[in-house]
């Protein structure tokens, strides 16, 4: 996997159906996610579905700065796959998403980052890549172990 492009992956104990309904909930971001701490669905947008539009509201780092981030649905299949588009209206500069996969009575849930290949971000990604892949990575194994938290208590 390169390094503009990871993952981290996780076993629940529950279903596929009760995994989606809480990943592509984006208004219960704020329960899972060490950085987005609130989001909503906007443009008229009220649930997932490809092409749906939301933002979300970053503390970068979990410290700052704090700033709205335009999302955009772009993979919508329940029970399998949730993928959205972080940039602006035209140009997307990342892809957060969770793939799901029915195991042995629960779900593996995959948590995934991937960086557009355009040149502002390969050179963003070759000064700071490092640093922020660590951070994504920790930031993705807590997004998960706080979905398995709410789905098994």
């Amino acid at each position: 996997m390169s390094a503009r492009r990871q993952e981290v992956s996780i076993r629940v104990a529950a279903p596929p159906e009760a995994v989606w309904a809480l990943v592509s909930d984006v208004t219960r971001i704020g329960e899972l996610s060490p950085e987005t701490f609130e989001a909503r669905w906007i443009r008229g947008s009220t649930g997932p579905e490809v092409g749906a539009f939301f933002k979300g509201h970053v503390k970068r780092n979990g410290v700052g700065p704090t700033y709205w981030a335009l999302c955009r649905v772009t993979e919508c299949v329940p029970n399998e796959v949730f993928e959205f588009a972080v940039g602006t209206e035209r140009t997307a500069l990342t892809h957060w998403g969770y793939r799901l996969r029915p195991d042995a009575g629960g779900t593996e849930v995959t948590e995934y980052f991937r960086i557009e290949p355009s040149l502002p971000m390969r050179v963003y990604w070759t000064v700071l890549g490092p640093l922020r892949g660590r951070t994504n990575r920790r930031g993705m194994r807590t997004t998960l172990d706080r979905v398995k938290a709410v789905l098994e208590s």
